[in-house]
């Protein structure tokens, strides 16, 4: 009953039994391993699960010859043996050791010492895709620190590796730049936000910004657990709260707000040298808070009409003998992707980094359908698929408007579970190498708590982590028997995830984006991204 699903499950004679006389012996390259693994049962356990000697009834974590992520689990009557490529594959192993404990596992215990009795099992197990991945929109509703962890760890739980955090928008500025203080001074808050897609305001402040401390802790947080934070920094659009701060990056001479509606605004900044400079020193910060070897400008609906009206914009255009505004933004980008790739880094942007030209390190995220991927993939780029029509987990679950965010198509369980991260037109094709892997995306727009994130991305995100992670073939029924038992996990945790049969009393919010015109008018801008990608 293991999420996801192991490569190889193989069931054996016998029981083995944990409890306060059990002992964990790591080898010592696996230490930092086999101390979550002791804070994370002790406690449920209500003991130390103190350090021993390899020997019967044992936990041992040991090294061997094998992929870095690759581990085998064996369980028998003489005890537990984990052994793994290396520190990754150790934790996900210990992860699965998890799993084939009572749902209580999951949960601290308050009535002293326990006993579990686990089976008798020999599981071989290793990743399909190196990149597994989650977007986590922080810049349109904020969320804490400790909630930002409490996400790694259920990220954690399901081997995910990849928490790609959307820090900027137009909406809100939410990391600390020492360099430009205003940026979250003035660009962290918002006086108000709207309700629904396009709803009335409802008069409340919001913000909110990670110190640089902040992201230290929780990259730290997420490194022990195996998981790599990838910042995004938004340039050329969805930069309205950086204008809103430093006017002097934009294309206007009116000044602007934080702004408090969702969709794709007009605002992007300018293409002059100090915002280059501006915005290459903020990305020098971004890289000594994150160690990640990717760094994603985002890229994606930059509306271009201020630059077209711009004489600067006009005159760069003319200088540097390009053909229009799309390869000014191709231009654009590429001045980040020199700057990150002399430093060690690669660039990651969404798929309209391909209009106007490739950077030629960058990496394609590809959201609208997987065309991008795929154009990418063929042109020698590395790929990330993540099609707003697969894994878009802000996207309503069913039909109907009692989901508490019934905005855009649905994406069932189902859906979301069939799901492969190789496109169907790179299938056999030497380009397919290109697929790092997978992720999807929480967008936050219409998400204003920690309650209604659970909701969207559990058990979702399940499903998804078994797409990344288990072998091609699927089994949707098996899926689901596995489910009905590792919701018991997820309720011991406290996750509010969606139920089967829909959402409870609390969770429902009729008429948020309810409205049939909302809808239509949300495909219509659906159709409209893929129509343009496909014509570029």
């Amino acid at each position: 009953m293991i999420i996801p699903k192991p490569v190889r499950f193989e069931t054996r004679p016998g029981r083995l039994t944990l409890g306060p006389d059990t002992v964990l012996a790591p080898d010592p390259a696996l230490a930092g391993v086999a101390a979550w693994l002791r804070s994370e049962l002790g406690p449920a356990g209500g003991w130390e699960l103190l350090p021993g000697e390899p020997g019967p009834g044992a936990i041992v974590l040991a090294v061997g010859a094998m992929d870095p992520e690759e581990y085998t689990l064996t369980v028998g009557d003489d005890g537990v043996r984990i052994e793994a490529g290396g520190p990754a594959g150790a934790f996900y192993g210990a992860q699965t050791l998890r799993q084939l404990l009572p749902a209580e596992a999951f949960r601290r215990a308050a009535d002293g010492p326990r006993e579990w009795s686990l089976p008798a099992v020999r599981i071989e197990d290793r990743p399909r895709f190196a990149w597994r991945g989650c977007l986590l929109d922080v810049a349109r509703h904020f969320m804490t620190k400790r909630e930002v962890m409490r996400f790694v760890d259920l990220m954690a739980m399901h081997k995910l590796n990849v928490l790609h955090l959307h820090l900027t928008d137009d909406q809100g500025w939410r990391l600390e730049i020492r360099r430009y203080p205003r940026l979250t001074e003035v660009g962290a808050w918002r006086r108000e936000s709207s309700t629904g897609w396009n709803g009335p305001a409802d008069g409340r402040p919001h913000g909110g910004y990670y110190t640089q401390d902040d992201i230290r802790e929780i990259v730290a947080y997420a490194a022990r657990r195996h998981v790599t934070i990838v910042p995004e920094i938004d340039i050329p659009g969805h930069t309205q709260a950086a204008i809103a701060a430093y006017p002097e990056l934009g294309n206007l001479d009116v000044p602007l707000e934080v702004r408090t509606t969702w969709g794709v605004g007009p605002n992007v900044v300018n293409v002059e040298d100090g915002t280059i400079a501006f915005f290459k020193n903020v990305l020098d910060e971004v890289m000594e808070l994150f160690p990640s070897p990717y760094v994603c400008v985002g890229g994606d609906e930059a509306r271009k009409d201020q630059w077209r009206a711009s004489p600067a914009a006009r005159r760069r255009i003319a200088e540097l003998g390009l053909h229009d505004e799309d390869d000014l933004q191709s231009w654009f980008i590429r001045q980040f992707d020199d700057h990150l790739t002399a430093r060690g880094r690669r660039l990651v942007g969404w798929d309209e980094i391909l209009e106007g030209g490739l950077a030629p390190g960058a990496v394609v995220a590809s959201w609208r359908d997987t065309l991008g991927a795929v154009l990418g993939a063929r042109a020698g780029h590395d790929v990330i698929t993540c099609p707003n029509t697969s894994v878009y987990l802000d996207y309503r679950q069913a039909p109907g408007d009692d989901e508490p965010v019934p905005f855009g198509t649905v994406l069932t369980l189902e859906d979301v579970y069939s799901f492969d991260p190789v496109p169907a037109e790179l299938d056999g094709e030497d380009a397919a190498r290109h697929v790092l892997g997978s992720q999807c995306c929480l967008w936050t727009e219409l998400i204003d708590s920690p309650r209604h994130v659970d909701y969207m991305v559990f058990p979702r995100m399940c499903a998804f982590a078994e797409t990344v992670w288990s072998p091609r073939a699927r089994d949707f029924a098996g899926f689901r028997d596995r489910m009905r038992v590792h919701e018991d996990r997820l309720a011991a945790l406290g996750v509010e995830y969606r139920r089967e049969d829909g959402p409870l009393p609390w969770q429902r919010r009729p008429g948020v984006l309810g409205r049939p015109e909302e809808r239509d008018a949300w495909a219509a801008r659906i159709a409209t991204l893929t129509s343009n990608i496909r014509r570029t």
